[in-house]
């Protein structure tokens, strides 16, 4: 039986695009060319290639085997069953993501298409938390007209990205801005923007854009050829008050008891961050069950059926079999967990 957190080693991820001194610098290491991304606990590994993004513990082990191995302890509960399902899935994915560049316009399928043509529980619903941000930096969240799919087809087709950059909404971020990403919504992530991203536990996106990456078109609509793979695309605008629900704030120098909310709403049937940041003589509390840590600085003291002291930099995975516990000190700690009754696999768009 496991109870106790689990310190993890950096596990960074090589890409194409540059970025990664500002994870290096939370995690202490020196800075790697095109390391852009931590993949933080991670149990799933990056499309087309099985053993790269697996997270392992300090002593060694992929937390994929641990979890496979002893699911009571680590999930509180048997492992999720049936068609499709993953091994060591624990129903999200945390990252790190320093984009040194612009990322490439793209979209994530939803669990519908994805159980119709890929064969997988989950689509790529993700959200994302600005830790760092350049003075302009901005993201782009969904289309702000209608888009005419015959006309995005041939725009993808000549890899006009300037044309889809002018019909996304352009967004000015900074520390403490939470968005929820929708499957199906086209997006990029500015150069200069520093996130922790929590998503579905895959790795499926549609390319719209890859002449900016080091995929070619063929490598870009998920192996089933864009007449399909543009179904999982929305062609309509995002509403302004729909962009509205998809935006929160929170001052990430902020003293709160108790774990405070990062993302909005909607995300809660997907996933969930926190930001456990309490004040003097006071803790913040987290009921058991899975969950992935990273201290953003400080130290403090997880207390549950043991103690674990923490410190900036470090990164763990709580098994739930540690109960529920408290984290204590001037730490302040991300904590990201699935969703309530994650194993029930919500479906469904979250914007028309």
């Amino acid at each position: 039986m496991t109870a106790t957190p689990q310190l993890l080693p950096p596990n960074l991820v090589h890409h194409f695009y540059a970025g990664g001194a500002r994870i290096a610098a939370l995690r202490g290491l020196p800075a790697v060319e095109r390391c852009p991304e931590e993949w933080v606990g991670a149990t799933v590994a990056r499309a087309g290639s099985p053993g790269t993004g697996l997270a392992r513990t300090a002593g060694g082990t992929l937390v994929r085997d641990l979890v496979t191995a002893d699911p009571q302890s680590w999930l509180g509960g048997p492992a999720v069953d049936g068609p499709g399902s993953i091994e060591g899935d624990t129903g999200f994915l945390l990252k790190l993501l320093d984009a040194g560049q612009r990322l490439p316009v793209h979209v994530h399928p939803d669990r519908s298409f994805a159980a119709r043509h890929l064969g997988c529980p989950y689509g790529k619903t993700e959200a994302w938390l600005v830790l760092e941000a350049s003075d302009d930096a901005a993201v782009y969240l969904g289309w702000s007209t209608d888009v005419d799919p015959e006309e995005l087809a041939h725009r993808r087709d000549v890899q006009d990205g300037a044309w889809m950059l002018s019909r996304l909404h352009r967004i000015p971020v900074g520390p403490g801005d939470g968005f929820l990403v929708p499957a199906g919504v086209p997006h990029a992530i500015g150069e200069g923007v520093f996130v922790a991203e929590v998503q579905e536990p895959t790795d499926l996106s549609l390319l719209l854009e890859w002449s900016v990456t080091t995929s070619t078109r063929e490598e870009s609509h998920l192996g089933l050829g864009f007449d399909v793979a543009m179904d999982a695309v929305s062609t309509t605008a995002l509403a302004a008050e729909d962009l509205l629900r998809l935006r929160v704030h929170h001052d990430l120098e902020a003293r709160t008891p108790g774990a405070v909310p990062l993302l909005p709403e909607d995300a809660d049937p997907f996933f969930r961050l926190h930001l456990l940041a309490p004040p003097p003589d006071e803790a913040a509390d987290v009921p058991a069950g899975f969950a992935v840590l990273v201290v953003l600085s400080g130290t403090g003291v997880l207390e549950g059926a043991t103690s674990v002291p923490v410190g900036g930099g470090q990164s763990f995975v709580v098994p739930a079999a540690f109960g529920p516990w408290r984290l204590v000190g001037d730490a302040q700690v991300l904590a990201a967990r699935p969703a309530e009754g994650w194993r029930g696999r919500p479906t469904g768009r979250i914007v028309g």
